[in-house]
């Protein structure tokens, strides 16, 4: 999985009044645990977005007054209105100790069932799985090249490796759908017509 970098500085006082005149100031209040106790401390608003709004996944590189770490963003808040963020949960991570997390589901190819007008349909754009940090992937990849009129990819159909994806096996994850006019591809000569099934297994992107 990708890294980045974040440096914070320590957050001496909390509290609502505090929290407000943080945000004010141009910065995030933060919180980091996972390793028996917690740290609070604040972020520049501006690098924080830099890291939220984003569609990738990222381990971070977090250092706070001096004291390094690497961490997953576990919880974010954001104002019910103005949608800001206000308020963002770190875990703090182990190497031996595995954590759950939501990777994005990225397509690649172009389906034969879309390019002879059917519908893509992808119904998960991230899923959750576990795994060591070191074994996490920027995401899974599915190749939807082979995909047909009325072929569907299942969670339990995926190839995840080291890595266990934590959704409804039965999950339809993307799937080709039968559209006005459509008309599929004609079966090889004598050939009987395939039942509806997955295309090509799909595999998580190698991690960086």
């Amino acid at each position: 999985m990708r890294e980045v970098s974040l440096s914070g500085s320590p957050r001496e006082s909390v509290g609502t009044k505090d929290a407000t005149a943080v945000r004010n100031s141009g910065r995030i209040p933060c919180v980091i645990y996972g390793s028996g106790s917690q740290t609070h401390f604040t972020v520049v608003q501006l690098e924080m977005e830099r890291l939220v709004f984003t569609p990738h996944v990222s381990i971070v590189n977090l250092e706070v007054g001096g004291k390094k770490s690497k961490a997953l963003i576990q919880q974010i808040q954001f104002h019910p209105v103005t949608d800001k963020i206000q308020h963002v949960d770190f875990l703090e991570l182990n190497d031996k100790k595995k954590v759950k997390v939501e990777i994005p589901v990225v397509l690649t190819g172009r389906s034969v069932g879309v390019m002879a007008g059917g519908k893509l349909q992808q119904v998960f754009r991230k899923v959750k799985v576990q795994a060591l940090p070191g074994d996490l992937p920027d995401n899974l990849t599915i190749d939807i090249t082979n995909m047909n009129v009325g072929d569907f990819i299942r969670v339990k159909e995926l190839s995840t490796d080291k890595v266990q994806i934590l959704n409804a096996p039965n999950a339809v994850v993307v799937s080709v759908k039968m559209a006005r006019g459509v008309v599929e591809a004609a079966p090889a000569a004598g050939a009987a017509p395939a039942a509806a099934k997955p295309a090509a297994a799909a595999k998580p992107a190698a991690k960086k």
